[in-house]
């Protein structure tokens, strides 16, 4: 617990001289993916994932997971994502503490980055981007039967393109028949 404050703290004082966000390259078999990162909101869970980064723990992992208007045509509260970041088990960090969106006020629009969990505060790894506007996943949204929402905690700014492809992918119950593998995620300078 103490190493994860150190690095959170680090990371917040680093990044904060200078610009209060953080730059990141994901890497796919597909494309690149650029996101920024705000640490002064989320400052938990951006740590969190920024671990997983110095870390390398999601080099080849994969885009696993799509969820578009058809493949959720059964669900009464439709959300369009992909998910990605299944690593091993034995490079999970700890679950984090959920930060709502009505504590960091990241809501979750077109081209955000969030946490996928299961419960509240069992987010580790699994991070989702959002297509379209889905505020279903803010805090009080209905796409949750606990009404907590996910952690946003960033937004692309370059890649959509690519996101919309790895969408498009062929899939069997949300589950891409062939995963998008995540080749790296790096921190930019």
């Amino acid at each position: 617990m103490k190493h994860k404050l150190f690095i959170t703290l680090l990371l917040i004082t680093v990044f904060s001289c200078t610009d209060p966000k953080i730059n990141c390259e994901i890497k796919t078999s597909e494309g690149s993916i650029f996101v920024e990162l705000y640490p002064e909101k989320a400052p938990n869970t951006v740590s969190n994932f920024t671990q997983y980064i110095l870390k390398d723990a999601y080099k080849n992992s994969s885009f696993f997971r799509v969820c578009t208007l058809e493949n959720e045509a059964t669900r009464d509260i439709k959300i369009e994502v992909i998910q990605g970041g299944d690593i091993p088990d034995e490079l999970l960090f700890p679950p984090i503490d959920i930060e709502t969106t009505a504590q960091t006020k990241i809501n979750h629009k077109h081209g955000t980055i969030s946490m996928a969990r299961d419960t509240p505060n069992t987010a580790q790894s699994s991070f989702f981007i959002c297509i379209n506007d889905q505020p279903e996943l803010d805090y009080k949204g209905k796409r949750h039967p606990d009404g907590q929402g996910f952690a946003a905690f960033g937004n692309v700014t370059k890649g959509m393109d690519v996101v919309l492809k790895i969408q498009s992918f062929k899939n069997k119950n949300q589950q891409l028949t062939a995963p998008v593998v995540i080749k790296s995620i790096k921190i930019l300078e």
